[in-house]
């Protein structure tokens, strides 16, 4: 049997337009993509209706286009998607691996702090299990807004880590809720995921699917082979992984790039006031382009007059630096 054909993917949230720190994910995966002679989506992750702003999905496509970063195929919408998930979620209270939780997040505090949990600065609210067993009195999800959560204390009871790769260079195994990965610039990563999130919420009260779910669902149903993201969503993989054996769905090989900061040392981002890119002009989406080359530490000395010229020049640079991760943790 052959190798799998490499497909990428790019999925920004459109909460806003992108900025800098977005642009480094886009051009890394798109470079990634082009260095394994793949293809590159874009899929919109608008799941979260509350929090999409109107008008921004178009922005983020202009920006891309101005980039030189276009999608190999149809831009696909989380927000058309919802029968998808909602037929995995189902697949999963089939199965008895998802129940109806009625807490909220204060509820979830309290109870933390009653077993002597607090919680840490930019911690998981690690979820203390309250209605794994059933929902209090007088409470159902026909009268109450209800979470879906997965239930994780079932899963793989007692059984020999499983291989859940696609591709036999990363090894990736579950022993009941402990993930074992390897990231390809990170190397080895590991975490239990039921003593450091908790049973994770699938589908939320007010009805919206979870990142975790759709990204599952959506990286399965397009065919993603490798996932290339800001190192900010690498505590998300031993989640995603769990999901992904659960459903019995491959497992793409992933690579987590470095975080863009703010002035404040925190990731920078639109709540912490990150600059919409300036892609009005050529000149301008090519300096925009080559500070996220620099961010992802590709020679930008080299004098180009365009776009295309630029990104030809990044993909052999980013073949090499992805060759010198690989020799780095294959090294004894």
């Amino acid at each position: 049997m052959g190798a799998t054909a490499y497909k990428g993917r790019f999925a920004p949230s459109p909460t806003g337009p992108l900025h800098a720190g977005s642009l480094v994910a886009a051009l890394a995966s798109w470079l990634d993509a082009r260095a394994h002679g793949g293809k590159w989506l874009v899929r919109i992750e608008d799941v979260d209706t509350p929090r999409t702003v109107a008008g921004a999905t178009e922005r983020i496509l202009q920006q891309l286009d101005a980039c030189g970063l276009v999608s190999d195929g149809a831009v696909v919408r989380q927000s058309t998607r919802s029968a998808l998930y909602q037929s995995a979620l189902d697949r999963l209270i089939a199965a008895h691996s998802a129940y109806p939780c009625c807490c909220s997040r204060k509820d979830i505090a309290s109870a933390l702090e009653h077993q002597g949990r607090p919680r840490h600065r930019h911690g998981e609210l690690v979820y203390p299990g309250t209605c794994r067993q059933g929902l209090p009195p007088g409470c159902t999800p026909a009268t109450t807004p209800c979470a879906w959560r997965l239930r994780m204390n079932d899963l793989e009871p007692n059984q020999p880590p499983a291989l859940v790769d696609i591709d036999n260079t990363a090894t990736n195994t579950i022993a009941n809720s402990t993930i074992h990965w390897n990231d390809r610039r990170l190397g080895a990563q590991l975490q239990d995921v039921q003593a450091e999130v908790g049973d994770f919420v699938l589908k939320r009260a007010d009805g919206c699917f979870t990142y975790q779910l759709a990204v599952v669902v959506d990286d399965a149903a397009q065919g993603i082979t490798h996932v290339v993201r800001g190192v900010d969503l690498a505590d998300n993989t031993a989640r995603q992984i769990l999901l992904q054996r659960t459903l019995g769905l491959p497992t793409p090989q992933y690579l987590h790039t470095p975080l863009v900061l703010g002035a404040n040392g925190e990731k920078l981002s639109k709540q912490n006031g990150a600059q919409a890119l300036d892609t009005s002009s050529p000149q301008a989406a090519l300096a925009a382009l080559a500070e996220a080359a620099r961010r992802l530490d590709l020679p930008t000395g080299t004098a180009t007059d365009s776009v295309a010229e630029a990104l030809a020049t990044w993909v052999p640079a980013w073949q090499a630096r992805c060759q010198q991760w690989a020799s780095r943790l294959s090294a004894p």
